[in-house]
């Protein structure tokens, strides 16, 4: 394609586009830039697929160190590796974005690579990379119903609601909003969204859509302005989806089976059916060489989604048996396992999920490496979608791409409820393990989450619940909105609008469509669907467990979080962390420093935290002149002994302070490992500790702080600057608990 370069604003940031510029053999290309953010967006067109009976699309996000200025970390390996779940979850908003506008029976390979080239931390690269696909898309050859457009709406509220809504928040705003709301969208509908809020409600969610809407129409203006001048003519795809003879045949031939096939999918979610096989079989055997099998099973499998699609729209009562608003059979538990530290089931319909809730210490958080620089997590969930849970035998090994996205998301739905370090300083990790699938197994997620936790005694400010949404639809005024959807309705359906929240507000919000996407109206209903389905599911959850247990398992560790004086660090850590590794060792417990003096100690029992929090409290205290202590004679000297006041404090006692009587030699007065009562007479300007035995406080003639001492002050110097085997530092705990939105 020729090369062609053009500019608009995004809010006070410039947009510029520049295609046919790099990578000139792809499809289309264009190099992106908002503000000093970069990515390279190359759309590929492959050859047609005749193999198969899906649009072969594939959306990668490529991260890049170098585009913060950052080297690997590891010193064995410098180059990148797999993707992070970041780079997933950016691939997938994108795939989502575009993927409803290809047409139905499109079967050429499609590759998006998005590579990340730069990144300034003001200007979100996903949302330059999703507009950015959108307009190479759109200059394309390749058939596509765009464009659209992306943007990120914050909210910081004001005393008068004016200008509350931000878009494209810095890092910095984004601290102070209670939303971070992703959407992309058309000039009339919205198509995909990604939602964190906290606990806002419905009206304001939906007047953010409205506003992301308002602003992305500029964007979708100058999109359509750069086709005018270089865009190339679009392949027309003629293949038609279905043969309608076949079609026909079967509904006249195959009725009764083609209704037992749809009440056989009401009751289970994927697996293979036999009445699906028996009936492809027979209508083979009919049709003879007519009809391939591959056009019988693909004609069967769109006959079964018509007759759900018809008989919702048409009795307005689904395949199952259910009201349009009626939420399949609830029930929970808590407190399932006697060894982990809190756990959840959580059942609705046949869909089943097992999440269980560990606590840690503050170290292990979970450090990632991004191109913005690094990032730490305290609370982590996974999400664990095996064969079984559909009833199929399959691949068990790494997590899947789709199972990213639906951890990230019951992990988003938590976060805005989660106590803050100071009240809670636990790593957290929840893991959701999805037993039976029938439907939703993200939002059985979210509610097994806040099970578990509430079991953990994790002090969260409001149980947490999902629903999934679905809808049918004829016409923009002609549609029926689903609650609490199956498997075999979101299969034929046109939408999964998922919805978390508190009874105060919406936490979370993912939005896919199969459609053209969905208009303001729709989005109004389904919000109060929604909220009312989840007030349901909530009133279950209370009646197993209403609040947080009072305290953590027995099975959890104990933790103390405290504070000491940054001077005071060197004391605690020893001389290449002998200190510390000696009172880890006496207490059996877990200890880190950070650079601010901020002391974390863990440990099974509450006793050996105690013990440990005493030790180091008690060294890092300040000694002052006239205290008596009862100490243990550590080392003996010629010119005197030193003795242990405090854990890890040593004063000495010249030898002319042992007695009021001549002392010749410190031998004949102690011994190591005596306890002896002391009095501090001095602390001389070098922070050193004089003591004296025999209740003279002042120095003799020739004694105190101009004393030999025999190497010793060394010992009370400040050692920072060496090697801290036991350390952890730093100012990330600041921060453990902000999330980047995917």
């Amino acid at each position: 394609m020729k090369q062609y370069e053009a500019s608009t604003t995004i809010g006070e940031q410039t947009l510029t586009l520049q295609f046919g510029k790099l990578a000139k053999l792809a499809t289309t290309s264009v190099f992106a830039k908002l503000g000093e953010t970069c990515v390279l967006v190359t759309v590929t067109e492959g050859g047609q697929r005749t193999d198969i009976d899906y649009f072969p699309l594939q959306v990668i996000y490529a991260e890049k160190l170098y585009a913060g200025g950052i080297i690997k970390g590891s010193r064995w390996v410098k180059r990148e590796g797999r993707p992070s779940d970041e780079a997933i979850l950016n691939g997938r908003l994108i795939d989502r974005s575009i993927r409803p506008l290809f047409p139905k029976n499109y079967r050429k390979e499609v590759q998006i690579v998005i590579t990340l080239l730069s990144v300034d931390n003001v200007n979100p690269p996903e949302i330059l990379a999703s507009i950015a696909t959108s307009a190479a898309l759109h200059v394309s050859p390749i058939p596509w119903n765009g464009p659209i457009s992306t943007l990120q709406v914050g909210y910081i509220p004001t005393e008068t609601g004016e200008n509350s809504f931000i878009i494209n928040p810095t890092e910095q705003q984004e601290e102070f909003s209670e939303l971070n709301l992703v959407a992309s969208t058309s000039k009339e509908k919205v198509v995909m969204i990604e939602t964190q809020a906290q606990e806002l409600s419905n009206n304001l969610v939906a007047k953010a859509l409205m506003y992301a809407k308002e602003q992305n129409r500029p964007i979708i203006d100058f999109i359509e302005s750069i086709r005018a001048e270089i865009g190339a003519q679009k392949e027309v795809v003629n293949d038609p989806l279905h043969d309608e003879k076949l079609l026909q045949s079967l509904k006249k031939d195959f009725s009764k089976e083609l209704d037992a096939i749809v009440a056989e999918k009401a009751s289970k979610e994927g697996g293979s059916s036999e009445l699906t096989s028996n009936l492809i079989t027979e209508a083979k055997e009919k049709y003879g060489t007519e009809f391939e099998t591959k056009a019988i099973a693909k004609a069967v499998e769109y006959l079964v989604k018509q007759l759900i699609r018809d008989k919702t729209l048409d009795t307005k009562v689904r395949v199952d048996g259910r009201d349009l608003d009626t939420i399949r059979e609830l029930s929970a538990e808590v407190g399932v396992l006697p060894r982990t530290h809190g756990t959840g089931i959580f059942n609705r319909g046949t869909t089943q999920v097992l999440s269980i809730a560990t606590l840690g210490a503050p170290k292990l958080e979970q450090l990632i490496e991004t191109p913005e620089g690094q990032e730490v997590k305290s609370y982590i969930h996974h999400y664990y979608f095996p064969p079984y849970s559909v009833g199929e035998t399959g691949r068990i090994g790494s997590v899947s791409r789709r199972e990213i996205g639906h951890g990230a998301l019951a992990e988003k739905a938590l976060v805005p409820v989660l106590p803050d370090d100071d009240e809670f300083p636990y790593t957290i990790r929840v893991v959701s393990e999805v037993l039976t699938s029938n439907g939703s197994t993200s939002m059985a997620s979210t509610c097994g989450s806040t099970l578990a936790l509430m079991d953990a005694g994790v002090p969260i400010k409001a149980p947490v619940a999902g629903i999934a949404m679905g809808i049918m639809t004829r016409s923009d005024d002609d549609y029926v909105i689903l609650t609490d959807i199956m498997g075999i309705e979101d299969f034929s359906g046109e939408m999964d609008f998922k919805v978390t929240g508190t009874r105060k507000g919406i936490t979370a919000i993912q939005l896919d469509v199969k459609n053209n996407g969905l208009t303001d109206k729709m989005i109004a209903e389904i919000l109060e669907k929604a909220q009312t389905a989840r007030f349901t599911i909530l009133d279950v959850m209370e009646k197993v467990i209403a609040s947080p247990r009072e305290s953590v398992s027995k099975y959890a560790p104990n933790i103390e979080v405290f504070k000491i004086e940054e001077d005071k660090i060197g004391t605690v850590i020893g001389p290449g962390g002998k200190t510390i590794r000696s009172i880890i060792a006496k207490t059996n417990t877990d200890i880190t420093v950070n650079d601010d003096g901020e002391v974390t100690v863990s440990g099974l029992t509450q006793e050996n935290v105690d013990q440990a929090v005493e030790i180091i409290k008690s060294m890092t205290r300040d000694v002052e002149v006239g205290e008596e202590f009862e100490g243990e004679v550590k080392r003996i000297m010629e010119f005197g002994a030193f003795v242990e006041i405090l854990p890890g404090k040593e004063g000495l006692v010249h030898v002319s302070k042992m007695s009021n009587d001549f002392v010749k030699d410190p031998h004949d007065v102690v011994e190591i490992g005596q306890k002896v009562k002391v009095k501090v007479y001095e602390i001389d300007k070098m922070g050193r500790i004089n003591l004296t035995m025999n209740g003279n406080t002042s120095p003799s003639r020739g004694g105190g702080g101009n004393r030999d001492r025999g190497g010793r002050g060394g010992r009370f110097q400040d050692r920072r600057g060496g090697r801290r085997d036991n350390r952890h530092g730093g100012d990330h705990r600041d921060n453990r608990r902000r999330e980047r939105f995917e």
